[in-house]
């Protein structure tokens, strides 16, 4: 079978075992999905939405956090993980949101990117959650995992893991996809073992019993 071949039925029996693909995080406005994502950064989804539920309750808006107390900042979202880094980025880019883009999340790649703590990756769920558009697929540990083990990808840099999937992967796809590649790295393609005996990708998957 052709790569290209492989890769559409990759993506139609993706597609097939998981029909709804969304991002697992909680958020209501487009400035708390931008933070919920920083947050996830070496985080699971879960974790975030049980420190974002309060987070956001404690701060309802964005002004209310760019006026946060960076100390006390750091200790709400400390159980995440490199919590000081986290808080800085978060407090720093509510800020310009506020005095640069008047208070609005930018619906752009270019735009995005200069926040604090925004690569591509959280770019790409922003720009797809929030707005509905595609610019490019949001790579974070479960779909540089699942990719090289589906051999589309010799990379292990994300974005020319991104890059090797926009290759392969029809444009209308790259958001599902992402999303569908945590799904199964967290279902069933995990990092520690690899559930080859209800992976419906098998037959496809050129590391299998790895």
């Amino acid at each position: 079978m052709k790569q290209q071949d492989r890769v559409l039925e990759i993506i139609r029996l993706l597609k097939a075992e998981y029909p709804i693909s969304r991002t697992a995080l909680n958020y209501n406005a487009p400035w708390q999905l931008l933070i919920s994502t920083i947050l996830s950064a070496q985080c699971t989804d879960k974790r975030v939405n049980m420190v974002t539920e309060k987070l956001f309750r404690k701060y309802p808006n964005l002004e209310d956090i760019a006026g946060a107390d960076i100390t006390e900042l750091e200790q709400d979202v400390k159980s995440t993980g490199f919590y000081r880094q986290k808080a800085k980025n978060i407090l720093n880019g509510s800020n310009i949101l506020l005095n640069e883009f008047e208070g609005e999340v930018p619906n752009s790649m270019e735009e995005l990117i200069t926040l604090p703590g925004v690569a591509r990756k959280t770019a790409n769920v922003v720009l797809s959650s929030a707005y509905g558009i595609t610019e490019g697929i949001a790579v974070d540990t479960h779909v540089k995992r699942v990719s090289f083990r589906l051999g589309l990808t010799e990379h292990t840099d994300p974005n020319k893991i991104e890059q090797d999937l926009m290759e392969l992967s029809p444009k209308e796809e790259w958001n599902d996809l992402s999303m569908r590649l945590i799904l199964h790295g967290r279902n069933v393609c995990s990092a520690r073992k690899p559930k080859h005996d209800i992976c419906m990708l098998e037959h496809l998957c050129p590391r299998k019993g790895v």
